[in-house]
């Protein structure tokens, strides 16, 4: 396997399988939370796009107490379904994804109770019909009355002290 300047092992080209390829363009991308690379085989010379991502080293802790890596495409599924079809900017998953993924920064081990909280406090301050939608799952509601009471607690949030 060849090494390149950084130590780092190859990108094999996608058309030929070749190791030798050469980095042609680095820019931020997806908000500053990954680099995009466009790059170029020696071999063949097609061209073709690599993203480089930070992966969270914390773990997960599910209810049941299992233990797994942090996903954050299910945090941005659970938030694409909560703001489907609500009146908000373009950019409101990926910055609560990102405010969720920096709780993993600062602690090595992180509940989904922890994750639903961070979430739940995003989507309340953006859309409260999302938040209830977010919160009807994670909360587990059983009936109307379990949104009638959450519905209560945010418009006590909402009065000024």
């Amino acid at each position: 396997m060849r090494l390149g300047r950084d130590y780092a092992p190859a990108m094999h080209c996608p058309t030929c399988l070749g190791d030798d390829t050469r980095v042609i363009d680095s820019r931020p991308a997806e908000g500053g939370t990954a680099v995009r690379r466009r790059r170029r085989c020696e071999a063949c010379e097609h061209r073709f796009t690599t993203y480089e991502r930070s992966v969270p080293a914390a773990q997960l802790r599910k209810r049941s107490g299992v233990l797994q890596p942090f996903d954050p495409e299910k945090v941005r599924a659970g938030l694409e379904s909560a703001l489907a079809d609500r009146p908000v900017p373009p950019d409101t998953v990926e910055r609560l994804v990102a405010r969720t993924e920096a709780l993993f920064e600062s602690m090595s081990s992180v509940t989904t109770q922890d994750v639903g909280r961070i979430v739940l406090d995003g989507l309340r301050e953006v859309d409260e019909v999302a938040y209830l939608r977010f919160a009807s799952v994670y909360k587990e509601f059983q009936g109307a009355s379990d949104f009638e009471r959450e519905m209560a607690a945010l418009e006590e949030s909402a009065e000024p002290a």
